[in-house]
């Protein structure tokens, strides 16, 4: 009996438990008449598009189902050809996810606001981005910021209603926050620079002076890297010290998992964190003061590496040591360098081999032989410290610069082995054959040498 009671209590509290959820799911439904739905489907598919990509999708369904909002939908040609393209290019790069997602909550009012209800005077109303927006009507012009309503009540739904306006609304965080970013300018057209004179016995500057604090190291980045098995070195960690004025740990995550965002670029990331322990090593520069750039070759670039490609041991190593470049470069300062100077090359971490770059095709292209790839997604990452240009090639060093290398290993090997014979003078030669003419030659040893 009382295991028949259990039973019939255990099936009740699963079938209250199932209830329960299907009613929970039913109310988070979105109708397919709702605002939002509305909305992708509309003629403002500049912002559905950035509704996409600021993955604002679930906050919206949220915001949906539980009241009524007001959706101001700037035009198409607001985004298109309006908007300044630097500041679009801002919103659109994935470190900046933040600020595009407060942009486009911007824009929407959580309540109903509708034709009829607009108010005569300047009102502000509170928006999903927690800053205000205010509604106004000068004469017969219905304003929204400093925007104007050019459709008003253009699409209504019971759960909402959507205004078409003439202009992007820019919040003051946002703005602030683009007005903020790290100008390019005093970086353009950098031409690489090569290592200071240091003296080889003490691994030290000739000439020393005095080094601010926070400023960048005195040696150049290979005197903080040990001599590895291979060419390409195996980076050292740093002295440690009072010296740590950057996290590198935390933006070397910071890129790879903007690199995982932004897609297409899964591989470049495993071998940095898992196939290697290149993702440490470069911590550990950052965090000693040195700046990187990292040209990332796609996933559909490194599907194309071969088996024996990466049999040698090391392999991954040295093809990652070369796409890392010891300069803090962007696209704005690789492409004015190209087009002032012509060839560049480029120091990289496999020691001593350089990457060339020049201009092709209006872009960058890098490498000089057979392999050779172009800036494909450029400034992919940039802080100050780390750059990551996304490339459509995995590079090698060319084949003339590997025989160069080898040419030279085999003349300092032959200058070693050929030893000078010792050559004997005319006097010696004479002194031999009279010797030799009363047989006693065979008493001076220097007499048999040829």
């Amino acid at each position: 009996m009382a295991s028949a009671i259990t039973k019939y209590f255990i099936l009740f509290i699963l079938f209250t438990t199932t209830a329960t959820v299907a009613a929970i799911g039913a109310a988070a439904q979105i109708n397919s008449n709702s605002v939002l739905v509305a909305l992708l489907d509309s003629r403002y598919t500049e912002l559905a598009e950035l509704v996409e990509k600021a993955l604002l999708l679930q906050t919206l369904e949220d915001a949906v189902s539980g009241q009524n909002i007001t959706i101001f939908a700037p035009r198409n040609e607001a985004l298109e050809r309006d908007l300044d393209p630097e500041f679009k290019r801002f919103l659109l790069e994935p470190r900046n996810l933040r600020a595009l997602q407060t942009l486009i909550l911007h824009h929407i009012v959580p309540a109903r606001v509708g034709g009829e209800q607009w108010p005569n005077e300047t009102t502000p109303h509170n928006t999903l981005s927690n800053d205000p927006l205010h509604i106004s009507s000068l004469e017969t012009v219905r304003l929204v910021g400093t925007a104007e309503v050019i459709r008003a009540d253009d699409v209504v739904r019971n759960d909402g209603i959507i205004h078409g306006i003439g202009r992007l609304l820019i919040p003051k965080s946002v703005q602030q926050e683009f007005n903020g970013r790290r100008s390019l300018r005093s970086i353009s057209a950098v031409k690489p620079e090569g290592a200071p004179e240091v003296d080889p016995r003490t691994n030290r500057l000739k000439k020393p002076a005095p080094v601010p604090v926070g400023s960048p190291p005195v040696l150049p980045i290979y005197s903080a890297m040990a001599p590895g098995p291979s060419l390409a070195p195996a980076p050292a960690p740093g002295p440690g010290g009072p010296r740590h004025h950057f996290d590198g740990e935390s933006q070397v995550k910071d890129f790879i998992h903007t690199l995982l965002q932004y897609g297409g670029y899964n591989e470049m990331a495993d071998i940095l964190v898992n196939l290697t322990n290149l993702a440490t090593e470069m911590g550990q520069l950052v965090s000693e003061g040195y700046v990187l750039t990292v040209l990332a070759p796609n996933d559909e670039a490194m599907a194309k590496l071969t088996t024996d490609q990466l049999a040698e041991p090391g392999a991954p190593e040295k093809i990652m040591y070369y796409h890392i470049v010891p300069e803090y470069q962007t696209e704005e300062s690789m492409y004015n360098a190209v087009r002032r100077f012509g060839k560049v090359q480029y120091d990289t971490l496999h020691v001593p081999h350089k990457v060339v770059a020049q201009e092709a095709d209006g872009s960058v292209k890098f490498g000089d032989g057979e392999e050779t790839a172009y800036l494909f997604d450029p400034d992919i990452y940039i802080d100050g410290r780390i750059s990551v240009q996304g490339i459509d090639g995995v590079l090698f060093p060319s084949s003339v610069e590997m025989s160069s290398k080898i040419t030279e290993s085999a003349k300092t090997v032959a200058s070693v082995n050929n030893v000078s014979k010792p050559r004997r003078g005319k006097l010696l030669e004479v002194a031999c054959r009279m010797l030799v003419s009363f047989g006693q030659d065979s008493r001076f040893t220097t007499c048999h040498h040829t």
